[in-house]
This record gives structure tokens, C-alpha cells and sequence, in this order.
């Protein structure tokens, strides 16, 4: 009695061992599975032989738990800074407390609606969370914020300020959650891999901005008229310092508007150079899909040359051991001799470890760091001579192919031989070494491996009554198993698998010593009707998309994205493939060169929906043009913060581009509401918008440093998922202080400049309306009209 199978061996740190790969269903927690089949194992050990123990040397989930622990004091950080911002304007426990009061409302509201959509707790809910802290506040602040100044300009109690308040604010509040939930809702109905990983980020944005705004429209204004009180005293100390200060800035900022208005030449130029830095920095920002991220494990893969043995290949492995132990960030390796991670079959030549790194707690230093380690471990595992031995960090996302880095096929679309596809394949990959861009291209298809060409010679065998089916039944009996039966023992089934002896089936020549039975019953030697050659051919022939293809691994190289490596392979493919050959992408890549157009299509229509619903909120085309204008400064400075910390322009940078929009549209739909309010008042249109954003630009800059001190932990966020949080905090902050800066500035010369501009058109079209009526004759135009 032994094992069924030995076309693998197992090992776990040194010590033989099987190993149990568990995978969750579509649809189930991770965590939760995790737990249940850590209780079933320890149900179960009591019964198990003695000398024999279990160990569980990775569990996946152990990332998604430190994930979203992670989030979760990221998003009690940002509630603190939150209230400490809320708390810093407006001076005032008893008006901190009504904004604040929002969050748990809203987040607990969000809760309930992504429960009830089906969605789980997970990295980008949490995400939305985190932003939607922010978020929620913002709408209760501008209420409060104008409440208090009702209060203090007019001398009005909380009842009358809370309702002036109202009156002013409804159409700006309403305006601004509708901006918001448009801006997400394109986003909720895209498809693919992108589609999912925006859907429920932006329904969470959205749910918890339409709470937020019922609070802000009800709630609030009427704990506002409650609980505020008007100031009785000055303001001493740091609150005056603060205060004073804030006069300044808001002097020289209305200083600044009134200058871009006179000088709306200059003013325009500077948005247009604005504009082509935007243009410039797409280009220069790197590309990626999502980023890396220390996963708590990874991979080595290892090959010997063609036709080694599973003997050598587990020699080599046990080799390897000290060299991976030799990292103090290692904890467990299970090592999977016969095995090849890369094309997914089972090769006698090939390797396959998981290299299990102990807990985030206990891997602080850089050094400790998943990238450190495979580093380290690239470096140590170089030595080797027996083969060649790399380590991989896994996908960031599960499933997307199985290794980090990109998958590309070369397919051959022609009737070339695998020796030619072979041949084409070296060739690439000798053009990519060429590129800079490219690091560590290589491909396991190999068309030259030695193998046993058996040739049956079909007629002397019909000859001598030996059916071909007997022969390769034969073969498969000896050579292979074979299946005959099956007995009880031990209170178990057992089966019978027939096979030769491994010292009769380990040489060619013991092919001349079988024999098989023709059907009038003689035995005759296999030698008789069959022999034997060495011919080269392919281990394993792939196809992709029903193509034969080779499949190709590599990395970006240090210093370039993702986006840059896939240019360079499709630039060495349209250079290097000759006719009937073509290429294709498969698992990360893949998704990432369908991610560009699904974020662009996401942003245009999120800046279409904003334009039309201001449109109806306005009753004009001209007003929702100068908002618009507005979002191109949040997303320059987005992409100039990004560059400059040296992160790339992936999924969650472009969600957070998508959250921008709706963002710099809210802060330009508050000075060009009241800006077009005072018109309405007689005002002109400099001193309307002059004096809109002086009064708004307190609110403004509290609730822009509410948002960015709420994402600033994200920005700086270490351990399980840090780069994914930094990917979204840096591209938010970035944008959120370009708006508040910069984009202030500019709004109230938009507004003048289309003001006028409309004013002038609707004047023009008037005057034209007038002398056609005159030409015509009609009445009631005030002048005689004479007949010849």
C-alpha cells in the first residue's frame, strides 16, 4: 500500500507532508471560511494517527483581515481629524457637534444600503467610507458656517439665521448631492473587472451623499437652531490669532479674483497653459492597473533543464531551503515538487514553493516588506546552478492570472510547426532584452525537448492479430497506471492501481522486454510490431483563444510602469512577429488595457451628467460651463501630486479622479450661487462674483481641509493594502488642494466672463428679433411704419 499518484512530491518546511488546498465559493467571506475550516481541523485532530499534526501555512484572508483593520483606523483617524478641522472654524463645541452628528447617521444609513444591494465589507467600501467622512460633513458645515454668520452680520437668533440659512443655501445643497450622486451613478453600470471595482465604491459615495444631504436639508438646520448660540464674547488667544489670520488670507484672495478679473486676458492664458500641463502630466504619469501590494506570501518558481527528472527537481528544492530560510521575514515553506506554476500542468522539471511571511506585526521595517524579500530572495536564489530559481509576488488581485507582472501569447494563426513557433518565440524575447523598459521576459515553451517516439507498425500487427488498442493499453499499464479494481481495509476503500516497477519503466530499452497477447492468444514481444526513436517536439503545446501559442512572463522594469512595459512588448511585437503570427494579453494586462477606455468613458459621462443636471438646476447652459471649467484644476494638481511621490495612474487614482469632479464642482457651484443670487440683487457681475466668493470662501476652505485631513491617513497608511490607499489619498489631496488653491481663484472670472458672455449673446439676439419685426411691419415695436 502507498500513494495513488507520484507525478508530485509535498513537502512543508523540510518534512513530507500532503497538502490540502482549500479554495471559498463564489460569493462566500473569506474570513468566515477561514474561521470554519480552522474549527473543522481542530475537531478533527483528536483522530488523527499518532506522529501526524497539521499546520496551516497559509491563509489568504490573514490579508484581507490586516486590509481592512488597516481601514478601519485609517477611518477613525480621519473621523478625529475631521472634528478637529469642524472644531478649529467654528470655535465651538456645540457647533462642532452638529456636523459631526451627520457622520454616524450617514455611515450607518450607507451600511444599510450596501447591505441591502448585496454588497460585502470590503477594501473598496471601506474606501468610499473613508472619502465619505469627508463628504458627509461638508453639507452640515456650510449650514452651520452660514447659520453662525446670519448671527454674527445681522444679529439674528439661531431660529431666524437657521431659516435665512435655509433659504440661501437649499438650491446650493441640493445642487451639490445631486452633482455628487450623478457623477457615480454612470460609474455603477460599467462592466468588466474596473466596472466591479468602481460599482461599489461609487454606490457607497452615493448612498452616503444622498443622506447626507436629507441631514444637511433637515436635521441640521434644526439642531442649529436649537443648540447655537450667539458669540457673547471676543475671541482671545489662538482663536483670535487664527481668526486675524483668516481676514488676511480672505483679503488677499478677494485681491486675487478682483486682479484675475481686470486681467482676464491673462487670466484665460493661465488656464489654458493649465490645460496642456494636464494634457502633459497623462503623459507623464506612469500607467498601471492597481498596484502592488505586500500580500503576507509569495511564490518561487523553479526549472531544471528539459527531460530532468522529479528526483533532481526536489534535490534542487531541498537546495533552495536554507538560501529562502536565510530571510528573517520567512515563517512557513510548502514546497510542490513536479509541479509548474507558470503553464499550470505538471512537470516533472518544475517547482513550485509558497513562501508564507510572518504577520504584519512582526515585519515593521522595510526591509521585512514582501518587495524586500523578493528582492533579497532573487538575489540569494541567482546562485544556483542546477537551474534556474525566481521568486513572484502574487497578483494584487486573486485570479488575475497567476503570477505578478503581465501574461502575453504568441499565437500562431499560421500552419507553422512548434519548432517554428519555438523559433519565433526565442526571437522575441531576444528583441525584449533590447528594451529598457522590460525586465525578466522569459517563456517555459520549448518545441526541442527530447522525447521516445514509438512507431506501431499497423499492418504486421493486423498481420499477427494484435489490435492496436491492446498495444497502448499495454503501454499505458506498464508505463502509466492502470485502474483494475478496488478492496476494504482498515474500515476504508482502497484502490488497485496497476503499474510496473519503477526500475522496469525507467529506460527505453525496457520497452523490447513487454510483451502483448493477439486474439488466437499468443504472446508476442512488443519489439515485434513496434520500435522505437529519439524525435524533439514540445513538452506541452498550449493554445490560447484556440490558437497554438507560447506564453511569455515578464515585469516593468525598475523606474517604469506597467503601462510602459505593455507599449514596449506590443511596440517588440509589431517589429519582431512575421506574417501569420499575432499576439494577445491575458490575466493583469489584459484587464489594465481594457481599464483605459472604461475610465475615460466613466469620466465623460460623469462630466456630462453634472453639466446637464446644473443646466436644469440653473435654467441656463451658461453657468454650468464656468463649474465645469473648474474640474481641470483639481485633476492637474491630482496628477502633479501623484507624480511627484512617484505613484502611478491606476484604478484607484482614476476613482479618484471620478470623486474630484464631483468635488471641484461642489466648490464652484458655492461662489456661483451666490454670485448669481447677487446679480438677481442688481449687482454687476465683477462685484456679484467678487463679493460670492469672499463670503464663500471660509465654507470652502473648511470643508476642502475637512476632506483632505480626512484622506491624509490614507496618504500615509503602512502595512496590508498601503498602496492601494496611497494610490487614492495622494490623487484626492492633490486635487482637492489645487481646487481649493487655485480653482477659486478662477471661478469668479469664469463666472463674469460667461455672465457677459450671455448677457451680450441674449442682447444681441434681442436687438436682431427687434429689427426683424420692424422690417416686418408687425405692431407694438413703438414706431410708424409707413406703405408705399
Amino acid at each position: 500500500m502507498a500513494a495513488k499518484d507520484y507525478s508530485i512530491t509535498t513537502r512543508v518546511n523540510g518534512k513530507k507532508s500532503a497538502v490540502i488546498v482549500v479554495y471559498q465559493q463564489p460569493g462566500a467571506n473569506a474570513i468566515e471560511t477561514s474561521k470554519q475550516v480552522r474549527n473543522l481541523l481542530k475537531n478533527l485532530e483528536p483522530g488523527f494517527p499518532e506522529g501526524m499534526e497539521y499546520k496551516i501555512v497559509m491563509d489568504t484572508s490573514k490579508f484581507t483581515e490586516a486590509s481592512i483593520e488597516k481601514v478601519v483606523h485609517t477611518f477613525f483617524e480621519a473621523v478625529a481629524l475631521v472634528v478637529l478641522v469642524v472644531f478649529l472654524f467654528l470655535q465651538s463645541f456645540r457647533a462642532t457637534l452638529i456636523p459631526v452628528l451627520a457622520v454616524p447617521i450617514a455611515i450607518i444609513g450607507t451600511y444599510i444600503g450596501i447591505k441591502l444591494l448585496g454588497f460585502s465589507t470590503n477594501m473598496l467600501t471601506l474606501f468610499g467610507m473613508i472619502l465619505a467622512i469627508g463628504l458627509v460633513v461638508d453639507d452640515a458645515i456650510i449650514v452651520v458656517e452660514n447659520v453662525e454668520h446670519n448671527m454674527a452680520t445681522f444679529g439674528m437668533n439661531s431660529m431666524e439665521a437657521a431659516k435665512k440659512a435655509m433659504k440661501d443655501l437649499t438650491g446650493a445643497l441640493i445642487a451639490i448631492v445631486l452633482v455628487l450622486c450623478s457623477v457615480f451613478m454612470p460609474v455603477a453600470f460599467l462592466g468588466g473587472m474596473t466596472g466591479t471595482l468602481y460599482k461599489q465604491f461609487a454606490v457607497t459615495i452615493a448612498i452616503s451623499m444622498v443622506l447626507s444631504g436629507v441631514v444637511a436639508l433637515t436635521l441640521t438646520p434644526a439642531l442649529a437652531a436649537r443648540i447655537l448660540k450667539p458669540a457673547k464674547s471676543e475671541k482671545k488667544g489662538f482663536f483670535k490669532w487664527f481668526e486675524d489670520s483668516f481676514v488676511k488670507v480672505t483679503t488677499g484672495y478677494v485681491a486675487v479674483v478682483r486682479w484675475l478679473i481686470n486681467h482676464r486676458f491673462i487670466g484665460m492664458a493661465l488656464f489654458a497653459g493649465m490645460l496642456v500641463a494636464v494634457v502633459a502630466l497623462f503623459k507623464v504619469v506612469p500607467g498601471s492597473f492597481v498596484p502592488e501590494e505586500d500580500q503576507g506570501y509569495m511564490f518561487v518558481g523553479s526549472f531544471l533543464p528539459d527531460a530532468a527528472s522529479l528526483e533532481r527537481t526536489s534535490k534542487m528544492s531541498t537546495q533552495m531551503l536554507p538560501l529562502l530560510r536565510s530571510n528573517p521575514a520567512v515563517e512557513d515553506i510548502t514546497q510542490i515538487d513536479g509541479y509548474s506554476m507558470i503553464d499550470g500542468t505538471y512537470k516533472e522539471n518544475s517547482s513550485l514553493m509558497f513562501i508564507a511571511l510572518k504577520p504584519y506585526d512582526q515585519r515593521k521595517d522595510a526591509q521585512d516588506s514582501a518587495f524586500s524579500v523578493v528582492h533579497d530572495l532573487g538575489r540569494k536564489l541567482s546562485s544556483l546552478k542546477e537551474g534556474v530559481a525566481f521568486p513572484i509576488n502574487p497578483p494584487s488581485i486573486p485570479g488575475l492570472g497567476s503570477m505578478g507582472g503581465f501574461e502575453f501569447f504568441i499565437q500562431n494563426k499560421s500552419s507553422a510547426t512548434p519548432q517554428e513557433l519555438d523559433k519565433v518565440t526565442k526571437a522575441f524575447i531576444a528583441e525584449t532584452r533590447k528594451r529598457k523598459e522590460l525586465s525578466g521576459v522569459s517563456s517555459t515553451f520549448s518545441a526541442n525537448q527530447q522525447q521516445l517516439y514509438l512507431d506501431v507498425d499497423r499492418a504486421r500487427a493486423e498481420l499477427l492479430g494484435i489490435p492496436v488498442s491492446t498495444i497502448f493499453d499495454t503501454l499505458q499499464s506498464y508505463f502509466g497506471s492502470a485502474y483494475v479494481g478496488q478492496f476494504v481495509e482498515y474500515g476504508r476503500i482502497w484502490q488497485v492501481i496497476m503499474q510496473s516497477q519503477p526500475e522496469h519503466r525507467d529506460k527505453p530499452n525496457n520497452l523490447t522486454q513487454i510483451y502483448v497477447r493477439s486474439t488466437n492468444g499468443a504472446i508476442i514481444p512488443l519489439s515485434a510490431v513496434a520500435t522505437f526513436s529519439y524525435l524533439p517536439g514540445p513538452g506541452i503545446l498550449p493554445r490560447f483563444n484556440g490558437f497554438p501559442a507560447a506564453k511569455l512572463n515578464g515585469n516593468q522594469a525598475v523606474g517604469y510602469s506597467s503601462s510602459q512595459a505593455i507599449a514596449a512588448m506590443e511596440d517588440v511585437a509589431k517589429t519582431t512577429l512575421p506574417g501569420g503570427y499575432a499576439y494577445a494579453w491575458a490575466g493583469q494586462a489584459f484587464e489594465e488595457k481594457k481599464a483605459g477606455s472604461t475610465s475615460a468613458i466613466a469620466f465623460a459621462f460623469g462630466l456630462i451628467m453634472v453639466f446637464l443636471i446644473l443646466a436644469a438646476q440653473y435654467e441656463k447652459w451658461s453657468l454650468p460651463i464656468g463649474v465645469v471649467m473648474s474640474v481641470p484644476f483639481a485633476i492637474c494638481g491630482a496628477l502633479l501630486l501623484t507624480w511627484g511621490r512617484g505613484l502611478e495612474n491606476d484604478v484607484y487614482f482614476q476613482v479618484g479622479l471620478v470623486t474630484l469632479v464631483g468635488l471641484s464642482a461642489k466648490n464652484a457651484i458655492l461662489i456661483i450661487e451666490f454670485a448669481a443670487d447677487n446679480l438677481r440683487k442688481g449687482m454687476s457681475p465683477t462685484e456679484a462674483a467678487i463679493e460670492a466668493a469672499r463670503l464663500r470662501l471660509r465654507p470652502i476652505v473648511m470643508t476642502s481641509m475637512a476632506f483632505i485631513l480626512g484622506c491624509f491617513p490614507m496618504s500615509i497608511a503602512s502595512g496590508a493594502g498601503a498602496n492601494s490607499l496611497h494610490s487614492i489619498g495622494t490623487g484626492v489631496i492633490g486635487g482637492m488642494l489645487a481646487s481649493t488653491l487655485v480653482a477659486s481663484c478662477f471661478v469668479p472670472l469664469f463666472f463674469v466672463l460667461l455672465e457677459e458672455w450671455s448677457s451680450g449673446f441674449s442682447r444681441k439676439k434681442q436687438d436682431g428679433l427687434a429689427k426683424q419685426s420692424d422690417a416686418a411691419g408687425q405692431p407694438g415695436t413703438g414706431k410708424d411704419v409707413t406703405h408705399a
